[in-house]
């Protein structure tokens, strides 16, 4: 059955124009009929913070992908499926993003940016505001050692809300590779041409959606900003193509991508990694984004 979407609302559809110049406000396609399966029960209301750059979304528990189509006689059948981060707590929908979106969408490539199940949390966070006061540099904080096995860099294994939170994440992220496929032709897009590319906790999201051994939502390319696996990890001899962005003071997640990174060359599977040393939020587009656009067609993925 083909599921008719919706255009946004305020406040995310306003993310459209934050990047710069004018786009088209997504369709918004809810991924399941009714509640999704396993978190009935949750009742927390979804909620969205504007911020001076974007949004920041809580309670997800009903999972929407919001689709930005390329302009028709540009689509080329490519798909990428982007997964925010925000700890499996909140998601950032900024204007970075935005502008990764707009790039895709220049090339002919359909962007779909996931709101996937969270922690569902009495608060949210709140967004700063303007003190008048010039703020100090920002420093990377001290993180505590982390144990790597596995390219697992799960800071939190114990915590069995948040385990419950990554299967829902994954199984959304699934669902969201076969809405895509009942869509295709509404959206011009090729099931099997869907990449993946996670932030923060998206990272973590979108190595967990490979390791389902899924073959129906079996990614071409998976690139990870910053976003480590956050389950043990073995890698395929057919694993897609992994594109790595992080920081030198990330701690346990730039450790994390570092030991993803060996495991793919390990399995001669193509990984390329990019480790800036910039300060705490210093992670610009600029750094990354052309490379990774290039990259792209390296792997004959354009």
């Amino acid at each position: 059955m083909i599921r008719r979407g919706r255009v946004a609302l305020l406040p995310l559809a306003l993310l459209a124009a934050t990047a710069g110049h004018a786009q088209q406000a997504p369709i918004v396609q809810r991924l399941y009929d009714g509640p999704a399966p396993g978190s009935e029960h949750w009742r927390s209301p979804e909620r969205t913070v504007k911020t001076a750059t974007g949004a920041i979304v809580s309670n997800v528990r009903d999972p929407e992908l919001l689709a930005y189509l390329p302009a028709p006689d540009k689509a080329t059948g490519r798909a990428v499926i982007i997964l925010p981060g925000g700890g499996l707590r909140v998601l950032g929908i900024d204007r970075q993003m935005m502008e990764v979106i707009q790039r895709l969408n220049a090339r002919g490539t359909a962007a779909f940016v996931l709101k996937y199940r969270l922690l569902q949390t009495a608060d949210v966070p709140a967004p700063a505001s303007a003190t008048g006061v010039a703020a100090a540099p920002p420093r990377w904080p001290d993180y505590p050692p982390l144990a790597i096995r596995n390219a697992n860099a799960n800071p939190s294994p114990q915590d069995t809300a948040l385990s419950e939170v990554l299967r829902f994440a994954v199984a959304d992220t699934r669902r969201a590779f076969a809405m895509i496929r009942i869509n295709r032709t509404r959206w011009k897009v090729d099931p099997d041409r869907i990449g993946m590319i996670g932030i923060s906790a998206g990272g973590g999201v979108a190595i967990g959606t490979l390791l389902a051994n899924d073959p129906t939502a079996r990614p071409t390319f998976i690139a990870s900003i910053f976003g480590p696996a956050l389950q043990d990890v073995t890698v395929k001899t057919d694993a897609p193509p992994l594109f790595i962005v992080t920081e030198t003071g990330h701690g346990p997640v730039t450790d994390g991508l570092e030991a993803l990174t060996t495991l793919w060359r390990a399995a001669r599977r193509p990984v390329e990694e990019h480790i800036f040393d910039v300060p705490p939020g210093g992670l610009a587009n600029s750094l990354w984004l052309n490379r990774f656009i290039e990259w792209l067609g390296e792997q004959r993925i354009d």
